[in-house]
């Protein structure tokens, strides 16, 4: 059977969709990244110039000579926090003991907005949430900032010190100070210029030269140790349930399964004859158009009976094979542009084509069978010049 080939237009014609939704999606990427800009990190991170990013504080602290160092793993934030400043952007992602063994390197601890379990590590109640507003320091603590956009969570300490509603609290933890502020707020880009909130923040992260700013990332070692898998969390009983059905289903596995044998040759279900095998190939070639390769088809099958009336062999070229058609009396010419010529314009050219090399092969048959230098082959329809006929049949005796 001729294998039918996509050509170029077909190709293009099939892959200009996808490729217009490739370029879309593309062009979609390169301007999102252009309307970002060079903005890295995130929430809270010195690097990012979003709303919600620091960089605005971290370049406000740097020109008025803190050292801002970024980290993001707590490894590097307890390895860097000796004689410096620590903020913890995100707490409730650590553990209350990484916070304490924190705050024993540290020279000063500033949490933001830690929970009720963090806030209990060191003695400090949680009273409640309020939204974020204007609200006056009411502490020496912030007196120079003044009002502040503060809120969020509130605290109470037995000792210590309570501004802007108990919205801000620093302790003293172990010789520490730790400060505890409700809201992220005012150290974002968005509200850094709004109050007070620069003055306060400078005051809260710029006590000495370094700071040590954390922002929890993802692959942080620290984040992953209190995770557990799904079957650790499972009762034992539950576990036992499930291996003894995973036996069970490897068994009935082992017991069902087909066991490998001698390949059966069974008789096929339908007899589809050779016209109708025709005639569908011939449909399939004019739903897709495909004049050329029906007529390729129609040429070869031509040659091969021409030559085999002509006793050539397989591998003829086309001169032999044209010579042999042209015994019949076409001009030479003629027989070539019919077994090897262009492809045929339109259907209508093929069923020309078509009717032209059914009557070459008929008119071939009946030279070779008149010719008198030829005669047919016994029990075939070749034909054979007699002298190689006669010494194939002297070679027999």
């Amino acid at each position: 059977m001729t294998q039918v080939s996509p050509d170029a237009r077909r190709v293009w014609l099939a892959a200009r969709g996808p490729l217009a939704i490739l370029l879309v999606i593309i062009a979609v990427a390169i301007v999102l990244t252009l309307l970002r800009g060079n903005s890295e990190g995130g929430r809270l991170d010195p690097r990012s110039a979003d709303p919600n990013g620091s960089r605005a504080l971290a370049q406000l602290l740097g020109d008025y000579g803190v050292d801002v160092e970024p980290v993001h793993t707590l490894a590097a934030t307890t390895g860097a926090a000796s004689d410096a400043t620590v903020l913890v952007t995100h707490p409730n992602t650590l553990d209350p003991a990484d916070l304490r063994q924190l705050g024993e390197k540290a020279a000063g601890l500033v949490l933001i907005a830690p929970n009720k379990k963090l806030a209990r590590a060191l003695d400090i109640d949680v009273t409640g949430h309020t939204a974020d507003a204007l609200h006056q320091p009411e502490c020496a603590l912030a007196d120079t900032a003044g009002e502040a956009t503060t809120g969020g969570v509130s605290y109470r300490a037995q000792d210590g010190e309570r501004c802007y509603g108990a919205s801000l609290v620093r302790v003293s933890h172990d010789s520490t100070p730790v400060t505890l502020l409700g809201t992220a707020t005012p150290l974002t880009n968005d509200a850094l210029d709004d109050a007070g909130n620069a003055a306060l923040t400078m005051r809260l992260l710029g006590e000495r030269e370094r700071l040590v700013w954390y922002v929890p990332s993802p692959n942080d070692p620290a984040l992953r140790d209190g995770t557990a898998s799904l079957m650790s969390l499972l009762p034992r009983g539950w576990q036992y349930g499930i291996a003894t059905l995973a036996i069970a289903a490897v068994l009935l596995a082992l017991w069902r399964a087909r066991r490998l044998g001698p390949v059966v040759t069974e008789p096929l279900p339908v007899v589809v004859h050779a016209a109708e095998t025709t005639e569908g190939r011939a449909r399939l070639y004019q739903r897709a158009g495909a004049a050329d390769h029906a007529a390729d088809a129609l040429r070869g099958a031509a040659r091969h009976r021409i030559a085999t009336s002509a006793g050539l062999t397989a591998d003829a070229g086309p001169d032999a094979v044209v010579m042999a058609a042209s015994r019949a009396g076409r001009p030479p010419n003629e027989a070539h542009w019919l077994l090897y010529g262009p492809a045929p314009s339109d259907d209508a050219a093929l069923v020309r084509l078509a009717a032209e090399l059914d009557r070459l092969e008929n008119e071939v048959r009946q030279a070779c069978a008149n010719h008198p230098e030829w005669t047919p082959a016994p029990r075939s329809s070749r034909c054979a010049p007699r002298s190689a006929r006669r010494s194939s049949a002297t070679t027999r005796r």
